[in-house]
This record gives structure tokens, C-alpha cells and sequence, in this order.
């Protein structure tokens, strides 16, 4: 025998020695609580206030351990998915990715290590819900400052203030492609975004490819139900940043923004259309007539020419686009975006027929026989006066109307001294397009700028181009010369009045509190509305119109059901997103209408 076979032989008699000695380990009952360490990693926690269920946590988990379940009492709501995450501690390796993941911070694991139960399913775990306690036991949270997630947005490039109220240039200068990328990078895929936006783009998807440097998929994707995305890319009043996760802590990915990057790769409308490489069907010989070539017309014209149908468009003006050709300052919206859009609408086959006023040139009447259905993206082409004494004068005008006459190349005499009254985007852009022609511009307010609804990017830039704020001021006169021309504006300071049925405050006047603003020009912009003159009177009964919009179904029919209708004149959300999903909700249901 070797030495090594007798050292094999002996070895675990060695052993021995430890016969009779007192155990290293300690009996103990699995139930007893001890205290651990402060960073310890134990069962999970979710604060369901918090929570938003984005699913983050879930797409993270390696072991598959998450899935997002519905509980009762919790519904899904703006920004709120109403799905919660379960916990399979079977599968669980305590790796906290998903803490350090979470966009609000509402998961966390406890101290709490132990739990003991006869329920053979009992390591489906729902925090928050089996230990509602839990914040109390919290150790192991995610810090925002070295989180996985990136909460900073990068920055856009824009003109500074001085430099551009010079001219009608451009004043954001969009993202380069290094920054889109990194700006990409920050989605973390929730799809809540989606949700709330009215058109439910596909925007994860679209970013994404984005950030893996697929610009063309992108803008095939883009496309898929948006024909004007390079529009929204631009001046979209973008809800879906609103409830975007990454910004309960931080900025919200610049969605906006980066579908302007991806839309703007098309330079052209030929290179937009051999990107898209949209599937034309085959001509079904069916016809469809459309009033309008503003979003919600040229949505519903593109996608219903996609499935074979013939369509023509009635517009009065000498341009598409409606209220975003006519209506948006070309610093926000230029003409060459716009004009590139719509150039790719009809290289699929869309006909435009400008200069076309329905009611006018051709009749309703004439269009309703002529057509296997028809659609109304008539706008609201219509502003409303002041409503004061001296309103009449020369000078004073609809901001609405002045921007029209700009956009259409009017020269428009406002003088040096322009006062707008209103606190909506039309009112920031009349101001701003005043300021670039040399006026010096004060905005007049009845509420305070917080309450302004004008987009909070708008008031900032209005602003830093020398724009004055009079905030909580209520108009009473326009001042006039001898002449008729104005002189002037005066208005009462208000104090707000806390609403007792809970709404916002209302503006109250301050007796005696009369002032008066010089004035070369006043320009209201306290509202539009529609004109439906064009309608005869013969279709009143079924095309009814209630508050000054037409009526329609969840399909955007009438009451005549060869009649559609969407944007402004139906909705009241008033802007360019809403009435594109108008127009493709419309063209889904013209053509199951038409299928019949």
C-alpha cells in the first residue's frame, strides 16, 4: 500500500475529534424575528399609491419572477397601466434589479426575510398587498441619483431669444443623430405613453429603433397611423410625455422630439415614400368625397387610398394643412415640412382640389351625390370678437386671423404697440410672430400665468423673446381715435375667487382698479368656432350640430350614415394629434361601412 492510500485510508477517522464537542449551529424555530443588517435584501415591498405599473420591473427580471396582474380596487387610469407586480419567490435571486429599475421608486425589498405558511402557492408574492406593513421595514431602495434609469433628457439645440425674433427661422434645431440615439436609450418600453396618446402610436417601437439606430424602421413604423408625423414632431401637444414613467422622478423621454429626428431622415417626400414603401391596393372603384385637407382630412384621405379607394379633397384654401399650414407660426411649423408631407399624401394617389370652397364653388349637395361617402374635416375656421365696447375699431382683429393673413403672405399693419388678449397657444403665437415683425408685445390675461393653457414651452419662449405677461387683467374698452383707429386697450385688475364647487379660481374684477394699456393693435384670442354654413338645410335634421360641433358616433359617423366627420368640428381637444385620430378612426369605419 502506498503512502497516499494509507493517508486515504486514515483521513476521515480524523474526524473523531470532533465527537462530543458543543454544535457550531443553533436550533432555532423558523418564525423567530431577528434583526437584520440595514442594506439586507429580504421580500419585496411596492408602495400601490406610487406605483404606476409600467411592468419595468417585470421586462428586467431575469428568472422571470414578475408578472403584472390586475387587483381589485386598483383600476388603470391616465398614466396608471392599473397592473401590479406579483412576486415568485421560487424563482427570486434577490439581484434588486428590479428596485433599481423602478421609474417612481415604489419597489423596495424589507428586512424581512422570513415567512412561514402551510399554502403550498404562498411564494406568489404581491408587495405591498401580503405586507401592507412593509414601509416600515424598507432596506434596500433605489437611489435616483445612481439608478439604472437616466432621468435627465438631453437637451434640445434652439435659437437664443434675441437672435430669433429677427427672423421667421426655425427655432428648434432638432437633435443630431448622437443625440437622438442617447435620448433613445432613455425609454424603458412601458407603453403608457401609447395609452393616452389619442392616435396610440406606436412609440416604444419607434424609439427603439431609434436608439438601436434603425432610422428607416422607425419612420415605417411612424407611419403605420400617422401620416403628418413630422408635424407632430414639431408642434404636438404630446400628452404622452405627460405620463411618461422616467418623469414621476425626472424628465420625460423627448418623444416629440425624437419622432421629429427620425421623420426629418426623409428629407424629401420621394425619399419618405421609398422609406414607408406603403402597400396601395388594388383600385376597389368605390369613391369617397372629403371636405378639408386639414389633419383629420388628409388622415382619413391617405389611409383610405392605401385600401384602394378613389378619394378627392375639397380645401378652400390655396394650401393644405388647415389650421397647422395657416395657423402655426412657420418659426414652429415651416412651410418646406408641411409642403413635404403633403407631397408624399398625394404621390399615393390623394387628390387636392384648392382654392375649393364647398358651399361656394361647388355644393355640399353636389359632393354628397357624386360620392359613396363623405367626410367633414371642415376645422374652425371662425374666431370670436372681443365682445367690448370699441371692438370695431381699425386695429383690432382676431389673432386667429391675423396669423391666417401671415401665413398666406398678407402684409397685416399692426403698428409698434400690440396687445393680444388670451392665454392659449394662438395668443403666444400671435404674440411672438408681432414681436418678429418689431411690435412691442404685451399679452393681457383675465387668469394668472399658471393658468395659462398655452403650452409651458410657448409662454418660455414667448418670454425670452421680450414678450409681457399681464397676468389676472379683464378687458373692458378698446380705445380709438378720431379716426376709428385704436389707441389703446383698458381692463380691470381681478383677483382670483376660490371656486366652491372645487374648480379652479375665478377672475373677479377689482373695483376701481381701471388701467389702460397704449395700443396700435388688439388681438383677440379667446376662442374659435365653426362655420357650417356650407350645409343646406335639407341635412340639418340627420347632420346634427349641438354646441357648436357636429355630432358623431364612436366610429365619427353623423346621424346620416354616409356622412363622417372628425377634428375641431367634433372634438374639443383642439389640436392637431386628436383630429389625426379622428381621421383614422374614420377611414376604418368607411370602409366596413363600405364593405357592406
Amino acid at each position: 500500500m502506498s503512502f497516499f492510500d494509507l493517508q486515504g485510508t486514515l483521513k476521515p477517522l480524523t474526524a473523531l475529534k470532533q465527537f462530543g464537542k458543543k454544535p457550531h449551529t443553533l436550533k432555532d424555530i423558523p418564525w423567530k424575528k431577528r434583526e437584520a443588517s440595514d442594506r439586507y435584501r429580504g421580500l419585496h415591498f411596492n408602495d400601490l399609491d406610487e406605483c404606476i405599473g409600467c411592468g419595468n420591473c417585470s421586462t428586467i427580471c431575469q428568472n422571470a419572477a414578475i408578472d403584472m396582474i390586475h387587483l381589485e380596487g386598483i383600476e388603470g387610469k391616465k398614466g396608471d397601466s392599473g397592473l401590479r407586480p406579483r412576486v415568485d419567490n421560487g424563482r427570486c435571486c434577490w439581484c434588486a434589479l428590479c428596485v433599481e429599475v423602478c421609474p417612481t421608486g415604489s419597489l423596495s425589498l424589507t428586512k424581512d426575510y422570513i415567512y412561514v405558511t402551510e399554502d403550498p402557492d404562498a411564494f406568489l408574492w404581491t408587495p405591498g398587498v401580503d405586507n401592507p406593513d412593509g414601509a416600515e421595514r424598507k432596506s434596500f431602495v433605489s437611489d435616483k441619483d445612481h439608478s439604472l434609469n437616466d432621468f435627465n433628457r438631453i437637451p434640445m439645440p434652439e435659437l437664443e431669444g434675441k437672435e430669433r425674433v429677427k427672423s421667421f427661422a426655425e427655432v428648434v434645431l432638432g437633435y443630431n443623430e448622437q443625440q437622438a440615439r442617447e435620448e433613445a436609450s432613455r425609454c424603458i418600453s412601458c407603453g403608457i405613453c401609447t395609452e393616452v396618446c389619442p392616435d396610440h402610436m406606436h412609440i416604444p417601437e419607434y424609439i427603439n429603433a431609434i436608439a438601436s439606430g434603425n432610422d428607416k424602421d422607425a419612420v415605417k413604423i411612424i407611419y403605420d397611423n400617422n401620416p403628418l408625423p413630422e408635424m407632430c414632431g414639431k408642434v404636438c401637444t404630446r400628452r404622452c410625455e405627460d405620463v411618461c414613467a422616467i418623469a414621476t422622478r425626472g424628465d420625460s423621454v423627448a418623444i416629440r422630439w425624437l419622432k421629429r429626428y427620425a421623420t426629418e431622415t426623409a428629407a424629401t417626400a420621394d425619399l419618405t415614400h421609398e422609406i414607408v414603401n406603403p402597400e396601395i391596393k388594388e383600385a376597389n372603384g368605390k369613391t369617397v368625397g372629403i371636405i378639408g385637407a386639414g389633419p383629420s382630412g388628409l388622415t382619413a384621405a391617405y389611409y383610405l387610398a392605401l385600401r384602394g379607394y378613389d378619394v378627392t379633397i375639397y380645401e378652400a384654401s390655396a394650401k393644405a394643412g388647415g389650421a397647422t399650414m395657416y395657423g402655426i407660426p412657420k418659426y414652429r411649423l415651416p412651410i418646406e415640412s408641411l409642403d413635404k408631407q403633403i407631397g408624399y399624401i398625394q404621390s399615393i394617389g390623394v387628390k387636392i382640389n384648392f382654392n375649393t370652397k364647398v358651399g361656394k364653388d361647388i355644393s355640399f349637395k353636389e359632393i354628397y351625390d357624386k360620392y359613396d361617402t363623405v367626410f367633414m374635416g371642415v376645422g374652425f375656421p371662425d374666431a370670436w370678437p372681443l365682445g367690448v365696447d370699441g371692438d370695431d375699431a381699425k386695429g383690432s382683429m382676431q389673432a386667429f386671423r391675423y396669423l391666417y393673413m401671415i401665413n398666406a403672405g398678407d402684409k397685416v399693419d399692426i403698428g409698434d404697440k400690440v396687445v393680444v388678449v388670451g392665454g392659449g397657444n394662438v395668443a403666444i403665437d400671435a404674440a411672438r410672430v408681432s414681436r418678429r415683425f418689431g411690435a412691442e408685445v404685451t399679452i393681457l390675461y383675465r387668469r394668472r400665468v399658471a393658468d395659462m393653457p398655452a403650452d409651458w414651452e410657448e409662454i418660455e419662449g414667448a418670454e425670452d423673446e421680450g414678450v409681457h405677461i399681464i397676468p389676472q387683467g379683464i378687458p373692458t374698452k378698446i380705445h380709438k381715435d378720431d379716426k376709428g383707429h385704436v389707441t389703446g386697450i383698458e381692463y380691470l385688475k381681478a383677483k382670483m375667487v376660490a371656486d366652491d364647487k372645487g374648480g379652479r379660481p375665478r377672475p373677479v374684477a377689482i373695483e376701481g382698479s381701471e388701467t389702460i394699456l397704449e395700443a396700435t393693435a388688439v388681438m383677440a384670442a379667446i376662442g374659435q368656432m365653426g362655420d357650417y354654413s356650407f350645409l343646406p338645410k335639407e341635412f340639418e335634421d340627420k347632420i346634427k350640430i349641438e354646441r357648436g360641433r357636429f355630432v358623431v358616433n364612436e366610429k365619427q359617423q353623423t346621424g346620416d350614415p354616409k356622412v363622417f366627420a372628425g377634428g375641431d368640428a367634433v372634438n374639443r381637444t383642439a389640436d392637431a394629434i386628436s383630429a389625426i385620430a379622428d381621421g383614422f378612426r374614420a377611414c376604418k369605419a368607411i370602409d366596413e361601412y363600405l364593405s357592406k
